[in-house]
């Protein structure tokens, strides 16, 4: 068999369709790898959509005018290319880095923090398909109890907003943290926030289902960003202070505008989810006299994936209930519409090929 099945999206015309490909064949320090499962996410629908493009799209992409999406990869080591230099074996278990350096930029040439960092399923070919090739220093191997279901999402839906609370935001015990958007970023940042050790955790969403399931991963407190008492229920959570650090999983300006209002002195907004609506501080001479911040966040590093590989494999958090339902390959469409129109409020929704 030569062929392979992919979700390929043309980015002239953001058409997405499942088509039949050749299966692409590993270069110098490259492996094939046989997918098991990927995770299928909101970024996804923004790249069909159009409200997202390739930041910085490779020769191979720009030539085809296509790209096969998906970023949140697991599966098995099927080929290996000339001149790796990692142990790896035909079979064994990993995990795909969602991105990774460029190789080119200043960065990269001093062997400091890459300049133009590339996406998987962004600006190269990515996991929605039967096989996928990937440098070996994106692979990271997964324990044989690790499913690969779940494996699959732990880049991205696991590791950004993992890398959003440690890092970006630098939650610490005792800290108020609010949480716009508790889908797929944000009903993991919940659990997280939580094993940081955050307190109060109040998860924000219009669903009465995502904020019926946030109080089940462990938030204190779940509120309706829509209910005229919003801002009251806030410092009355808060102990009158407001929240230390506040999240926007949803990449929804109104979200953040909303966010930034009920933030306490000294406090962060987080802008974790992407929208390319502006971000608007009604109250700025406020937001000036709290010495409020906003800071932005993208994603995560190799490092955060490997920690929570290490911490899945050690039972400090369970992953399970994060995978709302498996869908064939070939019906990758379909799983793009139940997401996009919030059938079911999956967290998420995996493809198998």
């Amino acid at each position: 068999m030569n062929t392979m099945l992919a979700g390929r999206l043309r980015l002239d015309t953001r058409t997405f369709a499942v088509e039949e490909v050749p299966i692409p064949v590993p270069g110098p320090g490259e492996v094939l790898v046989e997918v098991r499962a990927a995770g299928v996410c909101l970024s996804d629908i923004h790249l069909i959509d159009g409200s997202l493009s390739p930041f910085f799209p490779t020769d191979a992409v720009t030539k085809a005018g296509a790209v096969t999406l998906g970023h949140e990869v697991a599966g098995v080591v099927h080929t290996l290319g000339p001149d790796v230099k990692g142990d790896w074996t035909p079979g064994q278990r990993v995990v795909l880095q969602a991105g990774e350096a460029c190789g080119d930029c200043g960065g990269c040439l001093r062997r400091m923090t890459c300049h133009r960092p590339i996406t998987r399923g962004l600006d190269y070919d990515g996991g929605w398909a039967q096989y996928a090739i990937a440098r070996e220093g994106t692979l990271l191997p997964i324990p044989d109890d690790l499913p690969f279901d779940q494996a699959a999402i732990i880049p991205d839906a696991v590791s950004t907003p993992y890398a959003a609370i440690v890092g970006t935001g630098a939650v610490r015990p005792a800290q108020s943290v609010g949480i716009w958007g508790a889908g797929g970023l944000g009903a993991h940042a919940v659990r997280l926030a939580r094993m940081v050790g955050a307190a109060p955790i109040l998860a924000i969403d219009p669903l009465p289902s995502a904020r019926e399931r946030a109080l089940l991963f462990g938030a204190d407190v779940a509120l309706d960003p829509l209910a005229p008492d919003f801002a009251e229920a806030v410092r009355e959570a808060t102990a009158g202070r407001g929240l230390d650090v506040a999240f926007d999983f949803a990449g929804v300006g109104a979200a953040r505008a909303q966010a930034a209002s009920v933030l306490g002195p000294f406090g962060s907004l987080v802008l974790a989810g992407l929208t390319p609506e502006p971000v608007a501080i009604a109250d700025s001479i406020g937001f000036c006299f709290n010495v409020n911040q906003v800071r932005g966040h993208y994603g995560s590093e190799p490092e955060h994936v490997e920690e929570l590989v290490g911490l899945a494999a050690a039972g400090r958090i369970d992953l399970g209930p994060s995978v709302s339902a498996h869908v064939p390959l070939a019906e990758a469409a379909e799983a793009v519409a139940r997401l996009e129109k919030k059938i079911g409020d999956p967290i998420r929704l995996v493809l198998t090929p």
